[in-house]
Order: structure tokens, then sequence, then C-alpha cells
């Protein structure tokens, strides 16, 4: 069952170059709420795509400052959560939810 919820923690699966580096050792990354607990990520991990976690470790990226036109502007803050799964457990997050 899963709870509607989940969908709020997890925001988005982060693609970058580190996060397809990572995945090579079972591990997947994501933009989650910034309120997010690890409890709560690893559950949402876990209802949504029905595998086994077996760590969650947590970062908070501080947003730049940017200039658009001339003037500087802030982007905002970003939470990321690498999620460590089972052995032979594997999430596609190209086909997305």
């Amino acid at each position: 069952m899963t709870d509607l919820r989940h969908y709020d923690v997890i925001v988005s699966p982060s693609i970058t170059e580190k996060s397809t580096l990572v995945s090579e050792n079972n591990q997947v990354v994501f933009n989650v709420a910034k309120r997010a607990s690890k409890p709560e990520i690893k559950a949402a991990v876990e209802a949504l795509f029905g595998v086994k976690v077996t760590a969650v470790n947590t970062l908070v990226r501080k947003g730049k400052v940017k200039r658009f036109r001339g003037f500087a502007g802030r982007q905002g803050d970003v939470k990321k959560a690498v999620v460590t799964l089972a052995d032979g457990q594997s999430i596609d997050v190209s086909t997305g939810l």
C-alpha cells in the first residue's frame, strides 16, 4: 500500500555524472523534501519502488548566487539522499513513477 505522503518525500531522481558513478555501487541519488528524515526517505523508496534499502545518507546543497540579466538572484537549497540498495536490487530512474 503506497501512502500519498511518499510522493511528497521524494521530489525527483538526481541525474548527474556523480550519481551515475555511484549507481555501480548499488546506490541511487534522489532530490528529497527539505524536512524529510532518513526513516521517511527509506520508507518512501521501499514503498514506491518495491526494493530493500540498507542505508540512507543525506546532504544539503546550499543554493548558489547566480546572475540573470545583470541582477543577482539566489537558487534554493536542495536536499539530496544517497540511497544504498540491498544486493541484487535495482531502480531504473529513467522510467519515472
